[in-house]
Formats: structure tokens, C-alpha cells, sequence
């Protein structure tokens, strides 16, 4: 079954670089990122775990643990790390899953249906910490992710959930987000005292209200 927005993400364990691991225990309160990648030593997919190992503290403030998933086994996994850290001048810090049964891959839906019928498709989960999916990007092989984007797209999630606003076109942090169509111009005072700007009736922004 092909999973979507809002559902709540399967539980699992599984054998890691890190050793066996319980997905919802390893996330505990906080939020997550599971990405796959097509096969151990893939040239993108190195630059990709170099990429996400040096942004660590990044994923830290933002209460966000990562795990990468390939289809390849634990002495695998091993080799390709130390190729990892020495060619992107980092070290792993996060657990890579051995699923060499493919079980998780299906479970996530991320066989390439036109493809080696043993690669994983390059998805991205973003999971809240009420462990349902909040966004699913699949890039193809040819295309490194934008690990800055999923950053900025987890501090959006992140304070949409606790605010009734929507964050506009290119949105960074501590830029003005939009007011959510439900909340009434006369009550936007009460509810965003920073000020607001009323462009239209039905776009109206505030400046981020939690900073």
C-alpha cells in the first residue's frame, strides 16, 4: 500500500551500522528523516551521507534524527562509511539499515517500479513527532537531494504545527509567514500581537510568531 501525507509511518526493526534498532524508540519525542539509497558505494549517495553526517548539529536543533536505508549487508555498509568519511571529510553519525530482505523497502514503497527490481528509489520521509509523514520527495538517481531545502521545509513543519500560519514561496527562517485562511482579520490581533499586513482579504502575513 503506498503510503501518503499524514499517515502514520510503519514501525520496524532492523540491523544498522549502529546495531539492532526499534524505528519509533530511535525517535523517540522527537521528529525524523528515513532516506534511501539505491546501493552502497553510489558516487551521489556518497556525497549525500557526507552531506547529512555535517549537518548533525543542524538536525540536533531541530530535535531531528536521521536514518539511511540501503538494500546492501552490514560489512557493506561498513566499507562504504570508511570510503564515506574519507573522501567527505566527516564521520557517520547516524545508523544506515541493512535491509537486505527488502523488507522495509517495501514496506515503504520505495522499489523503483522502473528499475533494478533490488534498488531502492532515493525517497525522503519526514516524520513528526507524532510519527505520521509529513513529506515524501523522491529524487532520481541522477540528482543529489537538497539537504538545506529539507532543513528549511522541517522549520516550516515544524511551526505550522504550533501556529495557525502557512509559510510562502521560498520561506526562510525568521521571514514573514501567512496568516491561516480560517483565522479572521479581527482576530488576528489577539493572536499575532508582532502586527500583520493585510494584502488581500485572503492573504495576510505576520512576522514568524515564535522568535
Amino acid at each position: 500500500m503506498t503510503l501518503r501525507l499524514g499517515d502514520v509511518a510503519p514501525n520496524f526493526t532492523a540491523e544498522t551500522s549502529e546495531g539492532k534498532i526499534d524505528f519509533y524508540e530511535y525517535l523517540g519525542d522527537g521528529w525524523g528523516i528515513l532516506f534511501s539509497h539505491p546501493a552502497d558505494y553510489t558516487p551521489v549517495c556518497t556525497t549525500e551521507l557526507g552531506t547529512v553526517a555535517k549537518l548533525k548539529n543542524e538536525f540536533a536543533k531541530r530535535n531531528t534524527k536521521v536514518m539511511a536505508l540501503s538494500v546492501d549487508g552490514l560489512e557493506s555498509h561498513k566499507g562504504w562509511i570508511s570510503d564515506i568519511n574519507e573522501t567527505q571529510q566527516t564521520e557517520v553519525n547516524f545508523p544506515i539499515i541493512a535491509d537486505e530482505d527488502r523488507k522495509i523497502a517495501n514496506l515503504y514503497d520505495m522499489i523503483h517500479p522502473n528499475s533494478n527490481e533490488n534498488f531502492t528509489v532515493r525517497s525522503v520521509f519526514v516524520i513528526g513527532s507524532d510519527k505520521k509523514i509529513k513529506l515524501i520527495i523522491t529524487y532520481p538517481a541522477s540528482t543529489g537531494r537538497n539537504f538545506d531545502e529539507l532543513l528549511r521545509v522541517i522549520d516550516s513543519l515544524q511551526l505550522t504545527a504550533n501556529y495557525s500560519v502557512a509559510t510562502p514561496a521560498n520561506w526562510k527562517h525568521g521571514e514573514d509567514v501567512v496568516i491561516a485562511p480560517a483565522i479572521k482579520t479581527e482576530d488576528i490581533p489577539g493572536k499575532f500581537p508582532k502586527g500583520h499586513k493585510v494584502i488581500k482579504p485572503y492573504l495576510r502575513t505576520t512576522p514568524q510568531p515564535d522568535l
